[in-house]
């Protein structure tokens, strides 16, 4: 085990925070450079939530020995810094938390991923969760046993709603909202970030970035990051009992905001293929595609309607009309500071 007092190793530090646009905000006493698990934590304008999502972290049922990585992505108001200071402060995390003055989904997720690798050249396993989940008591445990038993490179969880408004029960069940796989077991791919464990040898795969910074403000770096693992042989694993709950807040329930996530979720699906596509004429194809999906959904949803909320039966239609529009060059940008309600 190697501790280094951080108040003595500002120089270690500094090393594993090189980036002009990063600086480190607050870290704890005492640092285990040893630790082989990291968990990363971007972190923008949720103080209240993010105290809660600290709490279940530092509350893991797990006799392994974990640090933190956590990444304040407002330079300007840092609200979640001081949160993240106390929780190292007093010994409850190890670990560190750093301004990334670049705003953006990927350059906090890339941010958190790059030191945590940086700061802990022992670590062989960086799990992620975001500032408005919490993680159940075994959380930490199953996933890295998972990743120990099955040898996958990647492993998911699922990030299951907890409404403010509980009066739409059935929104659970909404794509938007419903986790890809109910089992556990060897699956072909995750799609998202906020519930995953990814190995270094899998970051090792690709340069810097790993996040492309194409897709930081319209969402889906991850879902980009997944698929280039997959296309490059990884294998991925899920694990529906390392649960994670998100807070929904009832701005996210309504029918607008529910239309914008499958217009999103449709331009990210059209930019992820559009990049993978390799020569003019396979990019024509995803183009011509993405177009043709539009007429299909209508069938699709109309299918829905006698058995699902007109809600549900619509999203495929917002998801198909979002890669049309995304073809064209119209896509939404929901991770810039002036689109985010605090």
């Amino acid at each position: 085990m190697t501790m280094i007092p951080t108040d003595l190793s500002a120089s270690r530090l500094s090393d594993a925070v090189s980036d002009p646009n990063r600086e480190i905000a607050a870290s704890s006493r005492v640092i285990d450079l040893s630790v082989g698990i990291v968990v990363c934590i971007p972190c923008f304008r949720r103080p209240q939530h993010l105290r809660l999502t600290l709490e279940s972290v530092a509350s893991q049922r797990t006799p392994r020995s974990f640090a933190v990585v956590m990444v304040e992505n407002d330079a300007a108001r840092r609200e979640s810094a001081p949160v993240a200071a106390e929780f190292l402060a007093d010994g409850r995390l190890q670990g560190i938390c750093l301004v990334e003055k670049r705003q953006g989904n990927c350059q906090a997720i890339n941010a958190a991923f790059e030191t945590a690798q940086a700061l802990f050249p022992a670590a062989t396993r960086f799990l992620m969760i975001d500032d408005d989940e919490i993680a159940s008591p075994d959380w930490l445990e199953l996933m890295v046993r998972t990743a120990e038993a099955t040898g996958a490179d990647i492993v998911g969880g699922p990030v299951l709603p907890v409404f403010d408004d509980d009066s739409q029960p059935w929104l659970s069940r909404h794509p938007a909202f419903c986790p890809a796989y109910d089992y556990s077991g060897a699956v072909p791919l995750i799609y998202g970030c906020g519930n995953c464990l990814i190995t270094r040898a899998a970051f090792e795969r690709f340069g810097r970035p790993a996040f492309d910074l194409r897709f930081n403000f319209l969402g889906g770096g991850d879902c980009d990051f997944f698929s280039r693992c997959r296309d490059a042989g990884m294998t991925f694993h899920w694990t529906a009992e390392a649960v994670i709950t998100e807070t929904v807040p009832q701005s996210r329930t309504s029918l607008g905001w529910i239309a914008k996530r499958g217009l999103r979720i449709g331009a990210i699906n059209y930019r992820v293929e559009y990049k993978a596509a390799q020569g003019a004429g396979a990019r024509a194809r995803v183009y011509a595609r993405m177009l043709g999906r539009l007429p299909l959904s209508l069938v699709r949803a109309a299918g829905l309607l006698p058995s699902s909320k007109a809600v549900v039966a619509m999203h495929p239609v917002m998801v198909a009309l979002g890669s049309m529009l995304a073809a064209v060059g119209i896509e939404p940008k929901p991770y810039e500071a002036s689109k985010i309600v605090s």
